[in-house]
C-alpha cells in the first residue's frame, strides 16, 4: 500500500496551529475570544462541518455569565417579562420550582417553559434554570426611567460604556453596542457623549444584572441637573 506524505508547502501545513482553549476541550483559545464577544457564540464563527463540535461551548454560551449571547439572552427575559408576559399558571410553575414546591401543570405549560429554556428535566425532577430565574425575578423587580450617558463604544467588542444615572452616576457598565445603535438608530461614534432613556432595573446590586430596555433617546436636559460640580466643569 502506498503512503500518501503530506507536502510540508501545501497551505494547511504552512498554516499556524491555533493555540488551544484553556477553558474548554472544543476550541481554539481565539475562537472562544471571538465567541465571548457574539452573540451567535462560537458557532456563528466556525465552518459549518464544526459546529457540532464547539456547540454549547461554555466559553461563549448564553448560560455563561458575561458573554454576549448571555447579555442579549437577559435582555429577551426581561423584555418577555415585562413586555409580554406568560399567563399566571405558567409563572405559578416557576414560582414553586423557585420555591422548591410541589405544582399542577393543568394547562401543560412545561413544554413550553422547557422550550424557552426556563425549565430543564423532566418529570418527576424539574427543575428551574437561571434564565427562570430571571423571568420570574423581572416580573417583580421595579424598574425605573433613567437617562444613560454613553461614554464610549469599543467596535471591535461590540461594546458599550454607559453610566445609568438612576443606578450609580459614579460606576459605568458594559452593555451590548447594538441594542444601543439599534434603538437609536445612530453610528457607534455618533452616540458617544449622547444622552439616551430607558428602563431599567436600578434596585440590582451586581452591574452585570442591569438590564436596559425601552431605549430611546432622551429629551433635552437642564443645565447643571446633574449637580453644581459638572455644571462648573462644564464651563
Amino acid at each position: 500500500m502506498t503512503q500518501t506524505t503530506l507536502d510540508p508547502t501545501a497551505p494547511e501545513q504552512l498554516r499556524p496551529a491555533q493555540e488551544p482553549c484553556p477553558n474548554c476541550p472544543c476550541c481554539s483559545a481565539r475562537l472562544c475570544e471571538r465567541g465571548r464577544l457574539s452573540v451567535g457564540e462560537c458557532m456563528a464563527h466556525t465552518p459549518p462541518e464544526h459546529t457540532v463540535t464547539v456547540a454549547g461551548c461554555p466559553c461563549s454560551s448564553v448560560t455563561t455569565r458575561g458573554t454576549h449571547a448571555w447579555r442579549a439572552e437577559m435582555i429577551r427575559i426581561t423584555k418577555h417579562a415585562t413586555e409580554d408576559p406568560m399567563p399566571e399558571d405558567a409563572e405559578d410553575i416557576l414560582r414553586a420550582l423557585t420555591a422548591v414546591e410541589s405544582f399542577t401543570d393543568r394547562a401543560g405549560f412545561l413544554r413550553t417553559l422547557r422550550a424557552r429554556g426556563y425549565v430543564t428535566g423532566r418529570e418527576p425532577a424539574w427543575q428551574i434554570t437561571d434564565a427562570g430565574r430571571r423571568y420570574i425575578t423581572a416580573r417583580t423587580e421595579r424598574r425605573f426611567t433613567t437617562p444613560v450617558e454613553v461614554l464610549s463604544v469599543d467596535t471591535e467588542a461590540r461594546t458599550a460604556s454607559v453610566v445609568v444615572v438612576g443606578w450609580n452616576i459614579d460606576a459605568p457598565v458594559t452593555v451590548l453596542l447594538d441594542q444601543l445603535t439599534n434603538a437609536a438608530d445612530m453610528s457607534p461614534e455618533a452616540l458617544v457623549g449622547r444622552f439616551l432613556e430607558a428602563k431599567a432595573n436600578c434596585h440590582t446590586t451586581d452591574p452585570d444584572d442591569l438590564v436596559l430596555t425601552r431605549i430611546q433617546m432622551s429629551p433635552d436636559l437642564p443645565d447643571g441637573w446633574m449637580g453644581i460640580e459638572q455644571a462648573e466643569a462644564e464651563k
